[in-house]
């Protein structure tokens, strides 16, 4: 449990995060909650939501529990280990009823190498505003336009000394998998296009897409978006070259 100042500290780095970046909402804070995990009290439960939706609502400014039951989407409950996928995702004929792909083995494969916790592991999702932190997040995730969550990409490669960023990605479960569950497993930041579902469900515009980052390397990327926000930052939106070239050829 983190102590009550670090907890301060959270907030302060996810408000100049949202200053920096100039975020439409808050960075959203996910705690795995397990058996022995300390639960929030006088938070929502959510019936029949999305993980996205939890994410969204979050975002917003909501604080919110989402568990087995009261998750919405049957390939997010998979990935969570709340329940088994059903048989018509399984076999990839469910993807190819939303359009999504032509030949079933390919929707069977995107699921066959879906990451997924340990069946029955996770007890709830706790998805709260990280600007009003009560809680150490286990994951940090963040959805706006391409070009701010950038800076965080950025910022990250600062803190591995200029390592490559890998994105894993199925263009399904952009939120629940790409997000959320591969920062977790392999600790390590995840960039993603979104997906299908998330962009049906959720409020997230066509130039916005979702990232997520272990919640113990918020500091280094907090700092290293500071380091950003005094140069790299302000000369690349100005579009300086751009104005040159214009110039040139006027």
């Amino acid at each position: 449990m983190w102590e009550h100042s670090d907890l301060e500290a959270v907030q302060t780095l996810a408000k100049r995060m949202m200053a920096v970046l100039e975020l439409s909402g808050s960075p959203v804070g996910v705690r795995l909650l397990h058996e022995g995990s300390e639960l929030p009290a006088g938070v929502r439960v959510l019936n029949q939501y999305r993980y996205c939706q939890a994410l969204m609502l979050a975002r917003r400014g909501e604080h919110v529990l989402l568990d087995g039951h009261g998750i919405a989407c049957p390939a997010a409950a998979a990935a969570f280990g709340f329940r088994p996928l059903p048989k018509e995702l399984q076999s990839g004929r469910g993807l190819v009823g939303f359009g999504i792909v032509k030949d079933p083995v390919v929707g069977q494969k995107m699921f066959e190498w879906m990451p997924r916790l340990e069946s029955g592991w996770l007890r709830q999702l706790h998805l709260y505003p990280l600007d009003e932190a009560e809680y150490e997040p286990d994951l940090v995730v963040v959805e706006d336009e391409v070009e701010k969550l950038m800076w965080i990409g950025l910022a990250n490669l600062n803190v591995t000394g200029g390592e490559r960023i890998e994105a894993s990605t199925a263009i399904l479960q952009a939120a629940c998998v790409d997000s959320t569950i591969i920062p977790y497993q392999e600790h390590r930041l995840n960039m993603s296009y979104g997906c299908y579902g998330c962009r049906d469900a959720t409020d997230i515009g066509q130039n916005e897409t979702v990232l997520g980052f272990p919640g113990d390397l918020l500091p280094a990327i907090g700092e290293h978006l500071e380091y950003l926000a005094e140069k790299a930052m302000p000369v690349s939106r100005s579009k300086r070259a751009l104005a040159g070239l214009e110039k040139r050829q006027s």
